[in-house]
């Protein structure tokens, strides 16, 4: 039944011998990779090795029974853990995405709406804020372009795990189903009738690529400088620090202009693009697979509308699980944990009937 767990058992040792050796830890990005790897197979190793030792208790248990009654009732408790550690372990063994053990790039765009939809890009990056300081991790501001009336024309947060987090529990594998349209209905501070207006905001999330994931040919970019703006457009300072990076096989361009220097804001650029390069190579190898295994992504697919804010009704929608809650004031003080468990149930269902259907 679990014939993959033999070769996984295998390169948990090979990891663990490797992770002995002080020459590893010599490259650190190459340690932060082995470790990552070593702790996401743990929960496999150990569930496989208690399902075995089950199986040679159950057998104990039978054996004493005949000599003892009481231990009829221990096997059967035991029969009933057995089956409760192999259906552990055959959600252990549904093929992952690659990338639910990273760090994230968490982006935030006003949309339709004008400073209304920047205002609430800056509810939603509290709301992440929030829920990121709940779950213990570190934020920090990449870069951002504010509105004239205190929102964010655009800003992007890296999200970080402190030490190494068991799976699904890493930034990305929580947030990554964030990415996409996010509505809101509300009366605009700006509207004097009262009435409720519609508007939104883009989410986009990645997984935070390091330098082993992605490599990057300096002659395949084009990088421009140029001055600094604030809100309204208004230069904000006298030199070219700002930087644009453009990677011309995929066209994909990143600006940063948070950082007071030209160096900085050239390494946080590269940071982003680095993981938009990761996010398009995984697009397109999602591209190459499997009618099954494209049907398990679509609920992270970022280009439809994925969620309604209601302040009237005080209502908190996810139209993709069809999940709905009257807490939005809680919502947006950072309690996503509801949400986010039901699309990674969501998620784990649909990945566990593509297995079954092979």
């Amino acid at each position: 039944m679990f014939e993959a767990v033999q070769s996984l058992k295998a390169e948990y040792a090979e990891l663990e011998r490797r992770m002995s050796d002080p020459e590893l830890h010599s490259d650190q990005a190459v340690a932060r990779q082995v470790g990552k790897r070593y702790a996401a197979l743990a929960p496999v190793v150990r569930t496989y090795d208690e399902w075995l030792q089950t199986a040679d208790d159950i057998e104990a248990a039978r054996e004493l029974a005949h000599e003892d009654p009481a231990f009829a009732e221990e096997a059967t408790k035991l029969e009933h853990r057995r089956d409760e550690l192999a259906e552990k372990l055959q959600v252990l063994l549904v093929p992952r995405d690659p990338s639910d053990d990273k760090d994230a790039i968490l982006e935030i765009k006003a949309g339709e709406g004008g400073d209304e939809s920047a205002l609430f890009a800056g509810d939603l990056l509290k709301m992440y804020l929030k829920y990121a300081e709940s779950q213990n991790w570190k934020t920090e501001v990449i870069d951002a372009a504010e509105s004239d009336l205190g929102g964010y024309k655009s800003i992007t947060v890296a999200v970080k795990a402190k030490g190494t987090p068991e799976p699904g529990e890493a930034p990305y594998a929580k947030l990554k189903f964030e990415g996409g349209v996010h509505r809101v209905q509300r009366v605009p501070v700006t509207e004097s009738q009262g009435r409720i207006h519609t508007s939104a905001a883009g989410v986009l999330v990645l997984p935070e690529a390091e330098d082993v994931d992605v490599e990057i040919d300096q002659n395949d970019l084009r990088i421009d400088v140029f001055r600094s703006s604030g809100p309204g457009g208004q230069s904000v300072n006298t030199t070219d620090s700002a930087v644009r990076i453009t990677h011309l096989p995929t066209g994909i361009v990143v600006s940063m202009q948070n950082e007071k220097s030209q160096l900085q804001n050239r390494e946080q650029a590269m940071r982003v693009l680095r993981s938009r390069l990761l996010a398009a190579a995984q697009e397109a190898a999602d591209q190459e697979a499997s009618d099954a295994r494209r049907s398990q992504i679509r609920t992270v697919d970022r280009s439809e509308r994925v969620r309604t804010y209601n302040f009237p009704e005080n209502r908190f929608s996810d139209h993709r699980v069809g999940y709905k809650a009257h807490n939005l004031d809680q919502v947006l003080g950072g309690d996503l944990a509801p949400v986010i468990q039901a699309l990674t149930e969501a998620d784990l269902t649909a990945r566990l009937e593509a297995v079954e259907s092979q």
